[in-house]
């Protein structure tokens, strides 16, 4: 049986938060580490944002294919781990006896959307081919990374008290688990397919750049076709162990940013959020485990998501991916929300209301709570949400 989700008392989730949020004297700024680093960790933290920020050429390692050549061009905004303009394309096919296939074999589920030079020469082609047996494609927009080092260290069976995907406690709301491949469970990417922080900055090199490392020493294919000679210059792997140490830490220690001091419009707001049931999804709290990194061992961090999968109805649907099927999309964290300039997985929204109210399946009913509300109270909780 899960938790209870949708009757959090409002005195108790205000507490909750406040004590998530503490009473820092320096708050975090978009791009600050972690307070509490050593000096070595925070030196490490500095070498992985001029990683991150390094432009690679062809000659380095970029390619044949990729989507940037460099972490920093997409994740820009406001700064370095921040979020970005881009929109990428990605593909899968559900078979007909219901399992997932994300075309690894066909270049997907990640479709490159430049070629370097010396492809373009060989090919004549500007970027991947998108596979024939792509049933749907995906846009998905660049998320923001602050504060995906304490999302690791959520202790999987926090993560799986709140799985409920019989709603036997008959909520309607029925968050389960996605797995990966080899059945570990997932909490990053907007499918919650990649279990760990480290896959998930391994995997970005390869897949967004065309960089390889020593945990991924292949290129990608074109659309499923061999890598023509002469096009891949640079000896693999591409980038060397202690460079992607860095760019981990330089993850791993980006703090939430911390949320604007809330008006008392904005305090109304945040119970009305616990109220309506949007808290039974975007959990307010997660308090990390045991970690040798100080600033990540039990800590408490106002996350507002399960890190769960939810079918939020057939209007949003796109890909599948491992377990996910293309209506089922993980809780959005929504700490730096107001960071963003655009919402929901693939951007369409351009406000936080309007992703609100685009909101289906599992979170219909909150949805229509909210619209139901009299004006002010929805300007309430619209003030609490671009607080955080």
């Amino acid at each position: 049986m899960s938790r209870s989700r949708g009757l959090l008392i409002p005195l108790i989730f205000s507490a909750l938060v406040a004590s998530a949020l503490g009473c820092a004297q320096h708050p975090a700024k978009p791009g600050d580490p972690l307070p509490g680093l050593t000096k070595e960790q925070r030196e490490l933290f500095d070498q992985g944002r001029r990683v991150v920020e390094k432009e690679f050429t062809q000659e380095q390692g970029v390619g044949p294919l990729f989507n940037a050549p460099a972490c920093g061009e997409c994740h820009e905004d406001p700064v370095a781990g921040g979020s970005g303009d881009e929109l990428e394309v990605h593909v899968a096919v559900v078979r007909d006896d219901g399992t997932c296939d994300p075309l690894v074999e066909r270049g997907g589920p990640v479709i490159q959307q430049f070629a370097t030079p010396l492809l373009r020469a060989a090919m004549g082609i500007e970027r991947e081919p998108v596979p024939a047996e792509a049933t749907v494609q995906a846009g998905r927009t660049t998320p923001d990374l602050f504060g995906f080092g304490l999302l690791d260290s959520v202790p999987d069976a926090t993560i799986l008290s709140y799985a409920d995907p019989e709603d036997r406690n008959g909520d309607g709301i029925s968050g389960r688990p996605n797995r990966f491949f080899d059945g570990r469970l997932g909490r990053f990417g907007r499918k919650a397919f990649v279990p760990t922080l480290r896959e998930f900055n391994d995997g970005a090199f390869p897949v967004e750049q065309g960089i390889t490392n020593p945990a991924v020493l292949t290129e990608e294919s074109i659309g499923g076709g061999v890598i023509p000679p002469g096009v891949d210059p640079a000896p693999e792997p591409e980038i060397d162990q202690p460079a992607i140490d860095a760019v981990d830490a330089f993850v791993r220690f980006l703090a939430p940013p911390a949320p604007k001091r809330l008006s008392r419009e904005a305090k109304r707001g945040r119970s009305l959020f616990s109220s309506i049931g949007c808290a039974a999804c975007h959990v307010p709290v997660f308090t990390t485990g045991d970690s040798p990194i100080q600033p990540l061992r039990y800590a408490r961090v106002a996350a507002y998501t399960d890190l769960l999968l939810h079918d939020m109805g057939p209007e949003l649907a796109d890909i599948c991916l491992g377990l996910a099927m293309p209506s089922e999309f993980r809780t959005e964290p929504l700490m730096g929300l107001s960071l963003n300039s655009r919402f929901l997985h693939d951007g369409r929204a351009a406000t936080i209301e309007q992703a609100l109210l685009l909101h289906s399946g599992e979170a219909a009913a909150a949805r229509d709570r909210f619209k139901s509300l009299p004006h002010a109270d929805r300007a309430a909780l619209l003030r609490f949400l671009g607080s955080l």
